[in-house]
């Protein structure tokens, strides 16, 4: 490591470069209540879908999940919110546990869309379960109203 370099690790150099950090970063979202399992191990990856792709079908997360739309544009719902789009630049999160995810797909017929999420796993628990089709129907009264198109 260079004397430069280590100065720098140790707050030595001019005063421009000690508060770029300040401004280097941009908050994207910021989510609260948050309830992560105990003992919970945290994952990340990157799903991309092809344009049109409906995405993943309705399923749950064991702890939340924070995502970053890199592409295109995700059609996103969770249970009891309406159903919106998430363009690039965007972000999402849910909350995890009991809430069902209804809807990741792409919201693009003409294009891919890429997105990176990080969740958090409950120990022993998938990183997803899909809902059953009975159960989608016991809960449909919480689903939000769909769009009319």
């Amino acid at each position: 490591m260079s004397d430069n370099h280590a100065a720098h690790m140790h707050g030595a150099g001019d005063q421009a470069a000690s508060e770029s950090w300040m401004t280097a970063a941009q908050l994207l979202q910021d989510a609260a209540p948050l309830t992560i399992p105990e003992g919970a191990s945290g994952m990340t990856i990157q799903v991309e879908w092809e344009p049109g792709d409906p995405g993943t079908p309705p399923h749950r997360h064991s702890g939340p999940a924070f995502g970053y739309v890199v592409e295109g544009a995700v059609r996103f719902e969770l249970e009891g919110e309406p159903e919106r789009v998430v363009e690039a630049g965007g972000t999402f999160w849910e909350p995890g546990g009991d809430v069902i995810h209804y809807q990741d797909g792409n919201a693009l017929s003409d294009a891919r869309t890429r997105f990176v999420v990080t969740m958090m796993c409950a120990p022993g628990k998938p990183m997803l379960e899909l809902v059953s089709k009975e159960e989608l129907e016991q809960r449909a009264h919480l689903r939000a109203p769909r769009p009319t198109e």
